[in-house]
């Protein structure tokens, strides 16, 4: 597996699983450019420490212009565009409770931010990567999506809407070489977790865990290797699936 020359744009990218997608895509020698509403020059650090070519920006996914302002830079930067992840996501933030007591305020926000941020920078990236008759669209959905995650509907549906999504663009877009697929984790030890579930994290994990085939808590080194093996030619034939990383509890 090897990227070298590659581009590869990581939206979400400030910490968590972004932040590890950006250092194991630059230890295999692409270049990678990484976005988020937060600062993301922590991650930058880490690119160069691995010896590779990085960009960092702050970009609102929900904003179209922003999102277009990014991709400017990376073609200018770079010239080229030949991975997207679509990372940015509300989890850690959100409100989790019954879906009667949600508001409507925080539902918008996750649909903004989870659904249409998705759609608009891979609408953004879509021009350079027909003009070259290939690439490769890598969208981050959740356990959430498959299984039903009782209390945290607007987050679920978000989801389970990427699924979609990533089915009808891999139908409209095969026919210039590009390729969607979707990556769906389970519970992942990141610091979102941790703000979701607060002081109850351990509980949480433990009885994700009884209902996993492999009994052993997620981290975010697990789910990197699924999002390498999309972005590679390694998975040149395959597009409009989502691969489940959660340790054996959804089987499709």
């Amino acid at each position: 597996m090897n990227f070298q020359d590659e581009v590869v744009i990581i939206t979400g990218a400030a910490r968590g699983l972004g932040q590890e997608y950006a250092r194991q895509f630059a230890k295999l020698g692409a270049k990678v450019a990484v976005n988020d509403i937060r600062d993301c020059s922590e991650t930058l650090a880490i690119i160069e420490q691995e010896g590779a070519h990085g960009l960092a920006s702050k970009t609102d996914v929900t904003d179209m212009a922003s999102v277009q302002s990014m991709v400017d830079a990376v073609l200018e930067r770079f010239g080229r565009i030949d991975v997207l992840v679509n990372n940015a996501a509300l989890y850690g933030s959100l409100t989790f409770a019954p879906f009667e007591h949600l508001v409507e305020q925080e539902w918008d926000a996750t649909m903004n931010v989870n659904v249409k941020g998705l759609w608009q920078c891979s609408k953004a990236v879509l021009p350079t990567m027909k003009a070259q008759k290939s690439g490769s669209i890598i969208n981050i959905s959740s356990l959430a999506a498959t299984y039903g995650m009782p209390n945290g509907l607007h987050y679920t549906t978000s989801k389970a809407a990427v699924i979609g999504l990533t089915r009808g663009m891999a139908r409209e877009v095969g026919r210039h070489n590009i390729r969607v697929n979707a990556v769906a984790p389970n519970v992942v030890n990141t610091d979102a977790t941790n703000e979701v579930f607060k002081g109850k994290r351990d509980k949480v994990v433990e009885v994700t865990m009884s209902q996993q085939a492999l009994k052993k808590p997620l981290e975010t080194e697990d789910i990197v290797g699924a999002v390498l093996f999309l972005g590679s030619n390694l998975s040149k034939m395959t597009t409009g699936q989502t691969l489940m990383v959660d340790g054996g509890t959804v089987f499709l």
